[in-house]
């Protein structure tokens, strides 16, 4: 990617085609299908990319076996939609970005001959509705089986369990790769640049909006011929600007995740965990190191701030204790998240669970705004393909044929199953740092690795004892438009995804490092740092999290 100070100019001097406003998921599959159909696309974000509920996500590329069976035991074709199209996208998830997503086992531990029974069965229909584009069939598990592949479950009263495979990925950094390989493809991707208003034409459609830089407070107009909103959770800011008339669609549910040592689970299975007092399910999930726990369901209002809350910690530890032998306790959680999913009021009171997660595109014939809303990282491809849809048929003529379904994300070609014992072998790595490498930029490691050639110090590691190199935060300020110490850490690097303890540990130096790249002054740097760090010690309060030894993390 060009530096962000190029790009601005590029916004700055351009005329285009499309205009995607959203840097999260549906908005960087938007602008990366626009550019491959031959749209000249440019993409805005208002803060980071992906700094929202892109990265806040289960980690799951999946078709959802709670909508599955909301499908089944309420009849609703909506929701059986959901997981039909999902399902279909998953695959093509995985192949395309092959370092960032994989299949993983789920395995629903089994109390009763009745559970088996139940989840066998549902299990098989999702198998069914995957058809040929599923990963592997779903199967029981006897308890001898079990209790061998999942060791820290509770053991009284286990008559088996029921195993299904799903997929897994790393959101932020898929976001971040799918934003570059737009960029790659010609786009112009912008960060920290606000929509302030949207103008019109003579005609009242929309022909330009005006940009505020987030970073120096000037503003400029950026004209395109259409625009295509992807805020997701802000959509109706957006629409308001374009067409005041347009009545409020979105309703925000808050899901909350925490991460605890990956050792009191297991390394390999992840546990669905099929009950829980509020109808819900939950899951406990290895991933990058860590056990991820979640999430939860909560109606929020696009203004409130969202924390991991004390009483949501105590509220996913009381149920996993519920299927382990050795209850978890507040103290072993190691970090945590909280986000806000967007989904789309139905004109009625229904709880958020209850809303279908299937996506929507509206066009608003008056002002020409066409809006791409509510949906799921799944299905975050085939969102943008109706979107970009829409847009070409506004501006005239028949849709072009969608490039992105089998598109290789930046980093892909080139890479295979053993492409970390590769890049260890011939640049001389340990095990941890290549495969860490290897599954944040996959076959473009060696990019990161060739800033070590002019400055060796940049070989040390960011934190001791953990895989991320110092030349990541280099790599993220000139190649990836990080602006700020949570851009790297939380979103370029997944430090802070990976504990606050870590996070707390790798600022400092990270502040130095980005203070030399983007030529902060030394009040800049401190002040950068102390504002990182009361936000880290903000959420582990509010979490009722004490800070732990970053070797502990």
């Amino acid at each position: 990617m060009k530096s962000r100070t190029e790009t601005l100019q590029d916004a700055r001097n351009g005329t285009f085609d499309v205009c995607v406003i959203g840097g999260g998921a549906t908005g960087s599959g938007c602008a990366l299908d626009a550019q491959l159909r031959g749209l000249k696309t440019i993409q805005l974000e208002a803060a980071d990319f992906a700094g929202g509920t892109s990265s806040a996500s289960t980690k799951m590329a999946h078709g959802g076996v709670r909508y599955l069976e909301e499908a089944v035991l309420h009849l609703d074709p909506a929701e059986y939609a959901v997981v039909n199209r999902a399902l279909h996208e998953r695959i093509h998830m995985l192949k395309n970005a092959p370092f960032l997503a994989h299949s993983k086992e789920f395995l629903t531990p089994c109390y009763s001959w009745l559970d088996v029974a139940y989840y066998a069965t549902g299990l098989k229909l999702y198998d069914w509705i995957a058809g040929s584009a599923g990963l592997a069939r779903s199967q029981f598990l006897s308890r001898q089986e079990a209790l061998r592949r999942l060791p820290s479950v509770n053991s009284s009263g286990l008559v088996g369990a029921v195993a299904y495979t799903d997929g897994q990925f790393d959101d932020a950094r898929f976001n971040i790769v799918l934003v570059q390989t737009f960029a790659a493809a010609g786009g112009v991707a912008l960060n920290y640049a606000r929509v302030t208003a949207l103008e019109k034409s003579a005609e009242g459609k929309l022909a330009a909006a005006v940009v505020r830089d987030e970073r120096s407070g000037e503003s400029f107009t950026l004209r395109a011929r259409v625009f295509v909103n992807a805020t997701g959770p802000h959509a109706d800011s957006i629409r308001a600007m374009a067409n005041s008339k347009l009545r409020p669609r979105m309703r925000l549910s808050k899901g909350v995740h925490i991460l605890l040592p990956e050792d009191l689970l297991s390394h390999q299975d992840a546990m669905l965990i099929p009950k829980t007092e509020d109808g819900r399910v939950l899951f406990a999930i290895p991933w990058m190191g860590r056990l991820l726990v979640g999430t939860t369901e909560q109606e929020v209002e696009p203004d409130d701030e969202l924390f991991l809350m004390r009483d949501e910690v105590e509220y996913l530890l009381r149920h996993l204790n519920k299927y382990l032998a050795s209850p978890v306790s507040a103290s072993q959680v190691v970090g945590g998240f909280a986000g806000a999913r967007p989904l789309l009021s139905a004109g009625d009171s229904r709880d958020t669970k209850k809303l279908t997660r299937d996506h929507e595109g509206e066009f608003d014939a008056q002002s020409g705004l066409i809006s791409i809303m509510d949906g799921k990282w799944t299905t975050y491809r085939a969102m943008a393909e109706d979107a970009i849809n829409s847009a070409q048929h506004y501006l005239g003529g028949d849709p072009a044929p969608c490039p992105t379904l089998n598109h290789p994300l930046l980093g892909s070609d080139g890479y295979s199953s053993d492409y970390a014992s590769r890049l260890a072998k011939e640049h001389s790595l340990a095990d941890a740092v290549a495969r860490h490498l290897a599954e944040k930029y996959g076959a473009e490691s060696p990019h990161v690795l060739d800033l070590i050639a002019g400055n060796a110090q940049l070989a040390e590691p960011l934190v001791a004892g953990l895989a991320p190199l110092k030349a990541e935060v280099v790599f993220a300020a000139r190649h990836e438009m990080a602006m700020s110490i949570g851009d790297v850490l939380a979103r370029r690097i997944g430090l802070q995804f990976y504990g606050w303890g870590a996070a707390i540990a790798a600022a400092p130096a990270t502040a130095e490092l980005l203070a030399r790249e983007l030529g902060w002054s030394r009040s800049e740097r401190e002040r950068a740092l102390s504002e990182y760090l009361g936000k880290i010690r903000d959420l582990q309060q509010k979490a009722g999290v004490g800070e732990t030894p970053a070797a502990a993390n």
